[in-house]
């Protein structure tokens, strides 16, 4: 198979679809490697690594669309790349649909065979390659949140560590999965006051295990919500329902009730946000304020240390692309159930559920199963 590997083109985005190791696999198993001009060079990846491990360079992405099999990415296609998009070509990068109609209509058009990151599952009902990424995303949540609470930033001023005398800053952390975890490590290690909202008894007793009474690990209700908030100095939106629209869980009304220079970040946005105030920002320009609220909603945090990023999502995505390569496509995803629960757009067809709950009724398509859509 023919794989190609287009340079990233969103704001700031400088992570690359696969590295010089991953290129090596692929062609140690017997396929070709194009990938872009420079595509990796901004994290320190050379075209002469690349080549080295058997790729050729290709000088314009056009080049890439037109002639390779399965192209892999990282974030999302642009319009543009959409558009050179075509039947018989599978496309596998984070595609995150439901809050994306112009994306999901444009591939609907291309006919292109697309394959999401981040719903592909395993046998504990996970998302391997989604996880890595989520890791950084709850690390980096804190980094940042602490950047934008210093004063000069138009934060409150507040230390989240505090110092001997004064008491530490509280972050509230929504959400106790991986996102969640990573974020309530770092500001343990920080120092703050940390609070867990999750609405699993059973991710609460583990979360408890795991942090050892360091945290609060709070069962979330509307109450809780409500109650936590106001007093946070920082807030960290860490929900996902697979493949779905984020729910907004934290409202205007809260967010008016919140302490002046307080900080959100809205790790969910990529998923449209759990914030009732949040809209994507970039890596260029990161914040704004809303009532007395710094609000921190970059759609490609991992893009910020773009370099361990692209390390770690390979190490996840390399096995299920090598597979999509040596079987094909449509064998590779019948052949495992959690590969094909990534599919989520074939030829024109979308066979993701939550994606069409979220914008079928709005651009007037329906699901097909994807085992049917694939003629399984």
């Amino acid at each position: 198979m023919l794989i190609g590997v287009p340079k990233e083109i969103k704001n700031h985005e400088y992570r690359i679809g696969l590295t010089p190791a991953a290129v090596k696999e692929f062609v140690t198993h017997g396929h070709q490697v194009m990938v872009e001009n420079n595509g990796g060079a901004a994290i320190g990846f050379t075209n002469e690594q690349y080549e080295q491990a058997g790729a050729t360079i290709a000088d314009k992405p056009e080049s890439i669309f037109e002639q390779a099999e399965m192209i892999v990415k990282v974030k999302e296609p642009q319009p543009n790349e959409c558009k050179m998009l075509s039947r018989g070509q599978t496309l596998y990068t984070f595609l995150h649909l439901a809050p994306d109609p112009t994306q999901t209509e444009l591939l609907i058009e291309s006919g292109a065979t697309c394959i999401a990151y981040e719903t592909v599952t395993d046998r504990s009902g996970g998302l391997p390659l989604l996880a890595p990424m989520s890791e950084v995303a709850g690390r980096m949540s804190v980094q940042a949140g602490a950047h934008y609470l210093e004063k000069a930033h138009g934060g409150s001023g507040t230390l989240l560590g505090g110092v001997p005398g004064v008491a530490p800053g509280k972050v509230l952390v929504i959400g106790g999965g991986v996102v969640g975890t990573n974020a309530a490590k770092m500001a343990i290690g920080l120092g703050a006051d940390v609070t867990i909202l999750d609405r699993s008894l059973p991710r609460l007793r583990q979360l408890d295990d795991i942090f050892a009474g360091r945290t609060n690990n709070v069962f979330s209700t509307v109450d809780a919500i409500e109650h936590y908030s106001a007093r946070a100095d920082l807030i960290v939106g860490a929900v996902l329902i697979p493949g779905a629209a984020a729910p907004k869980l934290l409202t205007r009304d809260n967010i008016r009730a919140m302490k002046e220079g307080s900080v959100l970040v809205d790790v969910a946005i990529d998923q449209g946000g759990c914030f009732e105030t949040s809209r994507a920002t970039t890596h260029q320009d990161p914040v704004y304020n809303v009532d007395d609220v710094v609000h921190y909603c970059v759609a490609n945090m991992p893009g910020g240390v773009a370099r361990t990023s692209t390390m770690a999502l390979n190490n996840a995505t390399l096995p299920f692309g090598l597979a999509l390569a040596n079987k094909g496509p449509k064998q590779a995803m019948l052949d495992d159930e959690h590969l094909l629960a990534g599919l989520n757009v074939h030829e024109g067809k979308v066979t993701y559920k939550a994606v069409v709950d979220a914008l079928g009724e709005q651009l007037g398509f329906s699901y097909t199963d994807a085992k049917t859509a694939l003629g399984g």
